[in-house]
């Protein structure tokens, strides 16, 4: 183990007398579709000559020019969330859900920064330029950044957490901006508003409370006590990359250190395998593309739900492209072919493509808006009730709820989205329009990155809201003064009023004669 760790010291030492900055990205979420979103933006960063260590579970199957895994593989095992259950993720079964899978989120903290690779990391003498880490449910690998005295640029696969939005500052007045986990846009009524605002204050409550008692914690047991609050250390960040765009995510007030990369994984389409191609080539009628995306196994619907899809499917003459994970599908009809896996970018750009049917994740929402596919969306969990009804409020999709499928209304729905022209129609505009920017979303990402670097941490970026205490942040000692100095020229005015009142409406006194 000591030899291996040595060569890697000697590769790292020899790879960083090359051009360009040392940069360590920490990704330590297990989830794969995370890292999808940020795993381009990293390999063009070593393609563009900066020397890369990465931190993550998902390390390369093949070596890279300046990129280095440090691998978390065998760190820790979550229980996966790919079985499709009604109901897991709502009402009270959702929330003990959300506990459960909480608890194993913050236990994997102690438990990865227990593992080998990251206390050799913490133990090394490396130097870096900068450090670029996911801001999700926790920031337990954010010491390295005092450890390392360097600027450091968060990551967001998703539209910002109330707490990322803190860390600089992010207006996120819950009157018009949707907090995630929530199924809202900016346009909510009175009741939306009211949970809008009361889960986005429960969330900042609960993030706050887990860092500074659960969090902080393992931080001190491997870090040391001397590390600052993970608070500071957060509030310290020089940018934050968030994975969104207004023309899908809607508008949002940004401050300069928030900048939109949303579309970060998204590349030219490549030629598709000759199997495929045929079978896209050859649907006279079009073809519906159906796909739950990387963290939800198709083959885990229900036998009723997935019936009722090949029903519904068997009366449709378009063909089907499903993203199953079995061999064999009963009852499969003939204008169904399955695949285990599917290079869903590139079908998704193939002119017969019709309609997208998937869970409604932001990445392949974001691949049908920038392809000008219709969608039709199956939320589940997480932020895809918010994506799916962004599409539907841009008149390029409907959602499908997960306890109403039946034969008919998936007809229904399909038939609607495919035949109604409007919602094409609606899908070509939002491409424009999704796609019309001065520059890429990842020369934009790339851009902003090196000027982090140049700048050293671009501390003008920094607005002064972050050097507020909270009671001035929200206008508290403000409003306490002109609460006092309204009090005081009230009591004033009543004062002199009461004087002159006297004069007016006092009688006066009698002259009384003088006697001679």
């Amino acid at each position: 183990m000591k030899t291996t760790f040595l060569l890697f010291i000697f590769t790292y030492r020899w790879l960083t007398a090359a051009s360009g900055a040392r940069i360590l990205a920490i990704f330590p979420y297990i989830g794969k579709s995370h890292f999808n979103a940020f795993e381009p933006f990293i390999k063009e960063l070593a393609a563009r000559g900066h020397q890369l260590v990465v931190v993550s579970h998902f390390p390369q199957k093949h070596a890279i020019a300046n990129y280095t895994d440090i691998s978390l593989v065998g760190s820790i095992k979550i229980e996966s969330t790919n079985r499709v259950d009604i109901g897991k993720f709502s009402g009270l079964t959702g929330l003990k859900t959300l506990k459960k899978e909480l608890s194993q989120y913050y236990e994997s903290c102690d438990k990865m920064l227990s593992f080998h690779t990251i206390q050799e990391l913490m133990k090394s003498d490396m130097v870096f330029d900068l450090v670029i880490s996911e801001s999700f449910f926790s920031d337990c690998f954010l010491p390295f950044v005092d450890k390392f005295k360097v600027p450091n640029i968060a990551m967001s696969s998703c539209l910002l957490l109330p707490w990322t939005n803190d860390r600089m500052a992010n207006p996120d007045n819950p009157a018009f901006v949707p907090t995630l986990l929530t199924p809202f846009l900016d346009k909510m009524s009175l009741s939306e508003r009211i949970m809008n605002t009361v889960t986005n204050v429960g969330l900042n409550l609960f993030f706050f409370l887990t860092e500074r008692f659960v969090t902080e914690n393992y931080v001190h047991k491997h870090f040391g006590e001397s590390v600052p609050k993970l608070y500071d250390l957060a509030r310290n960040t020089s940018l934050v990359l968030v994975n969104t765009h207004f023309s899908l995510n809607r508008p949002h007030p940004l401050v300069p250190g928030v900048v939109e990369v949303g579309g970060l994984h998204i590349r030219p389409p490549k030629k598709l395998p000759k199997d495929l191609e045929d079978y896209l080539d050859g649907a006279e009628h079009g073809l519906i593309l159906f796909s739950m995306g990387s963290m939800l196994r198709a083959d885990s619907l229900p036998a009723d739900k997935r019936d009722a899809f090949l029903q519904a499917f068997s009366e449709l003459p378009q063909r089907v492209l499903w993203k199953w994970e079995m061999r064999n599908m009963p009852l499969q009809p003939e204008n169904v072919k399955t695949a285990e896996w599917l290079p869903q970018f590139d079908i998704i750009n193939h002119p017969n493509v019709r309609l997208y049917l998937g869970h409604g994740g932001l990445l392949g929402t974001t691949e049908a808006v920038y392809a000008g596919v219709p969608m039709v969306g199956i939320p589940m969990f997480g932020d895809q009730a918010m994506n799916v009804k962004a599409i539907e409020v841009a008149g390029m999709g409907l959602t499908l709820d997960l306890n109403d499928i039946t034969k008919e209304n998936v007809l229904r729905v399909l038939r609607t989205v495919l035949y109604e022209p409007s919602y094409r129609e609606n899908a070509k505009r939002m491409s424009k329009v999704y796609q019309d920017r001065p520059m890429s979303a990842m020369d934009t990402a790339i851009y902003w990155t090196e000027y982090v670097i140049r700048h050293k941490g671009a501390p003008h970026l920094r607005t002064a809201a972050l050097d507020l205490a909270w009671y001035q942040y929200f206008l508290l000692d403000v409003l306490a003064v002109i609460m006092v100095c309204v009090t005081i020229l009230l009591f004033v005015t009543y004062v002199v009023l009461k004087k002159l009142t006297r004069g007016i409406f006092s009688p006066k006194p009698k002259n009384k004669l003088k006697l001679s």
